[in-house]
């Protein structure tokens, strides 16, 4: 009988350990260097005491000690940690001085190059789709892969908006993506998932409302950057590509959905598209009634639900598969209208 499954507990033990171990060290250091956030900085903020942007040197440190202890997922994370360090020093950078949108996208668009550098790309488009030809395909998927991390990157930073609340949306698209890798049965994945969750448990610790530091563009991003790559990663097995294309996107809804929420109603009202603002979703159901903790697990629970139907989905026929995403769409654009309608600013 394998042990790998063992080792999945113990890697969820070693990411939770040192995350929480490394995370005090990691207030001290932001302390030190000057990495907080004050309040009233930005007309978005609404904290009202100085905290420290840990979150990043936190997640870092917790990765570095617990891939020393398994080799196995080091080996599946060696394409994945040059754009992961590009991410995390350009966002570093931005938590200590505020970098320009256009130089976060820069060090985002190199960090996912990196990744196809490293032949770490989706392989939707086939050559015989439309005829394209071997070139054209590749070039469409290097598009599309590009487009898949810079936005997943920027969506997680944009929906980070209340204590706990892209934390815990980190940790549930994680479990539901181990239970899809593990009906794959790739074992390296699998183990490096099981450290991630691990460690994004433990910065649900310091981060959970009332937050002792937050996560910072360095760890915001790095969140979403690797969720971004994990989907990247997965492979569906022996499920056909039709029932399974759109499980990442389904797993990762609720950013998508926010981000997509707020680029059409800036760009409706003739705003920046990229800046922080009150108008997220997170926002918008305080501004209904719903109390902010209540808020935040609202969005919990339907990052809970998605990922059920995502699972759903990937068991399904492909026409079955399809309609069920189809509908969701659906759902979610007639959602998007309803918000916008209801208290769009």
């Amino acid at each position: 009988m394998s042990l790998y499954p063992l080792a999945l507990f113990i890697n969820l033990i070693v990411g939770l350990t040192a995350s929480l171990l490394l995370g005090a060290g990691a207030i001290r250091l932001a302390w030190r260097y000057g990495l907080i956030d004050v309040p009233g900085a930005l007309p978005h903020k609404q904290h009202d005491r100085p905290t420290p942007l840990a979150g990043g040197l936190t997640l870092a440190a917790s990765l570095v000690v617990g891939l020393a202890f398994d080799r196995q997922a080091a080996i599946t994370f060696w394409r994945i940690w040059p754009g992961l360090a590009i991410i995390f020093l350009f966002g570093l950078w931005d938590d200590k001085s505020r970098l320009s949108p256009h130089a976060k996208l820069a060090g985002q668009v190199l960090a996912a190059s990196s990744l196809l550098a490293l032949d770490v790309s989706v392989r939707m488009i086939k050559p015989a789709f439309l005829d394209m030809g071997a070139f054209w395909s590749n070039a469409a998927n290097m598009g599309i892969t590009l487009f898949w991390v810079v936005g997943m990157t920027n969506a997680f930073n944009l929906i980070d908006s209340m204590d706990g609340l892209l934390v815990g949306i980190s940790g549930i698209s994680l479990a539901f993506m181990m239970l899809m890798v593990l009906s794959a049965g790739d074992e390296r994945l699998l183990r490096l998932l099981a450290l991630l969750l691990g460690i994004v448990i433990g910065l649900y610790f310091y981060n959970a409302a009332p937050a002792r530091f937050f996560l910072g563009d360095s760890g915001a991003q790095s969140l979403g950057y690797l969720l971004a790559v994990m989907a990247l990663l997965f492979t569906p097995g022996g499920r056909p590509q039709a029932s399974s294309w759109f499980v990442p996107v389904l797993i990762l809804a609720v950013p998508i959905f926010d981000t997509t929420l707020v680029v059409f109603s800036r760009l409706r009202r003739g705003a920046a598209p990229f800046r922080a603002g009150r108008d997220h979703t997170y926002h918008r159901l305080t501004r209904i009634g719903l109390e902010p903790r209540r808020a935040v697990v609202a969005l919990h629970i339907g990052a809970v639900v998605v990922g059920s139907l995502a699972f759903i989905a990937f068991l399904l026929p492909p026409w079955q598969a399809n309609l069920l995403f189809a509908t969701l769409f659906v759902a979610a654009l007639g959602m998007v209208f309803w918000l916008e309608g209801r208290n769009g600013n």
